[in-house]
């Protein structure tokens, strides 16, 4: 049976991935140090860790290679591809916000929820 807490701690944990905004690595640190605490005690709080410490590092995954391409570009065509990066940049950082915010609302709901793009380097 989940509980309000098992719901609201996943929500939390979803949440935490906002962390990498104040210190480096936070959005992958914080949702990681709330998911070991309690993996053991709930299944739903297991599964809601699961998929926010993946999306973190599906994003970190995705910038490394975004900036592997957008470093040679820039070099090559001055400052053509910082402008398209930027650009790019814009609605990735609403897209992340908008996924995190959806998923804590279905884990406060007591629903499942599995981020798009998402890499499952944690079964």
């Amino acid at each position: 049976m989940i509980t309000q807490s098992d719901k609201n701690y996943s929500s939390l944990t979803h949440l935490s991935g906002f962390a990498g905004w104040f210190f480096p690595l936070g959005n992958i640190i914080a949702p990681l140090i709330l998911w070991t605490a309690k993996k053991n005690e709930s299944d739903y709080i297991n599964e809601h860790g699961k998929s926010a410490i993946n999306f973190q590092l599906s994003i970190l995954v995705y910038c490394f290679l975004v900036a592997l391409l957008i470093i040679p570009i820039t070099i090559l065509t001055l400052g053509i591809g910082l402008v398209a990066f930027l650009l790019a940049i814009i609605p990735a950082i609403l897209l992340k916000i908008i996924l995190i915010i959806n998923a804590s609302i279905k884990a406060t709901h007591g629903e499942t929820y599995h981020y798009p793009f998402s890499i499952e380097f944690i079964k």
